[in-house]
């Protein structure tokens, strides 16, 4: 460390890791530069602060701390959380370790692991998306085939029957086929080939826009956030209307089942854009990448389908197909980009992010 008896620990400040140093009550005696980018806290106003003062420690760090003081031992943390003073939670992984310093006796080290678990994420994702992608197919295959030959038996059952009034009953095998092929069919689309070409992200949103203010004329009001100086991206234009009509009517149709809204006053969806840069999906790294948030205030997604919710058939709503954010996943996915989300009651927020250079 050099001499300099303004900051002892100048060469600290140097590293890319976030390094915080303690004394024996736990008081913050210097935080390096990263370590106030990563925490959100500043040293001149933190400093002396006791260290679960400033943000929500686990017990068992605490107690780890603790032990480096009183036995000298190092530690290593894997997946430590903590909640920042904003609320934010970070997912870490730490080093402590005791020192022989001036009014300091314990060296902290932070690396932060979100990226690596999104990427762990992702993967899971991808491997669970193929293998439901597998299962419906062959599912599929097997019922059309009976169902045609149900339909086709029903019509000439229709025709041979001499009482009018029992068409009414063959009407109904004959529609609810019907119905059945058409799921078969959403079912199976992901397989579609892509289409790509040059696509303005503005004016799929736009087209989304438009047809939910006009399904959801008095109970809807849809605003736009948009960051218009982004380049147009290669994609599949149907895919990603798709995608987004999918997201954003999911939204309505929970805003329109909660309770007083309407009469009280029009739910809000907000489609924002924005640049990310540097932004790693599915282990390759984008100079650019653009990133559209789908956000509502409506009543949040149930906590016990949260993790589910990609998954085919599994539905929040009652008479849903469970089909519509398979699909906006898949679409997302086939153009190496991916899906996000958030929720609580009052904000949930779909992140999605394709790349773009």
């Amino acid at each position: 460390m050099p001499d300099d008896p303004a900051n002892p620990f100048g060469g600290l400040d140097l590293l890319s890791s976030a390094v915080l140093l303690l004394d024996e009550k736990l008081e913050i005696r210097y935080l390096n530069p990263a370590a106030e980018n990563l925490l959100e806290i500043s040293q001149k106003v933190f400093f002396g602060c006791r260290l679960d003062g400033v943000m929500e420690c686990p017990p068992k760090l605490l107690a780890a701390l603790d032990s480096v003081c009183v036995q000298g031992w190092s530690y290593s943390g894997q997946n430590v959380e903590l909640r920042l003073a904003g609320g934010n939670m970070l997912q870490l992984n730490c080093a402590v370790n005791p020192v022989e310093a001036p009014n300091v006796r314990l060296l902290i080290e932070l690396w932060p692991i979100d990226q690596q678990l999104r990427a762990t994420r992702e993967e899971r994702l991808v491997e669970q998306q193929q293998a439901s992608r597998e299962l419906i197919r062959n599912l599929v295959h097997e019922i059309k085939n009976p169902l045609g030959g149900i339909r086709g038996a029903a019509q000439l059952l229709e025709r041979e029957l001499g009482n009018p009034g029992l068409h009414e009953y063959t009407q109904v095998i004959i529609k609810e086929a019907d119905r059945l092929q058409e799921l078969m069919r959403r079912l199976l689309s992901p397989h579609r080939p892509m289409q790509p070409g040059p696509v303005n992200i503005h004016e799929i949103l736009e087209r989304v826009r438009s047809l939910l203010t006009a399904e959801f004329p008095s109970i809807l009001a849809v605003r736009r956030d948009y960051d218009t100086s982004l380049p147009e991206l290669v994609g599949d234009r149907e895919q990603l209307i798709q995608v987004f009509l999918n997201i954003a009517r999911n939204a309505a149709q929970a805003i329109t089942r909660q309770t007083g809204r309407g009469p009280s006053g029009p739910g809000q969806i907000t489609l924002r854009t924005r640049a990310a840069r540097q932004v790693t999906l599915f282990k390759r790294r984008h100079r650019l990448a653009l990133e559209v948030h789908v956000i509502d205030d409506g009543p949040g997604i149930a906590e016990e389908i949260r993790e589910r919710m990609f998954y085919p058939l599994v539905s929040g709503r009652s008479g849903g197909s469970g089909l519509g954010l398979t699909l906006a996943q898949s679409f997302v996915q086939q153009h190496q980009g991916t899906i996000e989300c958030e929720s609580r009651p009052g904000h949930t927020c779909f992140t999605i992010r394709l790349p773009l250079g």
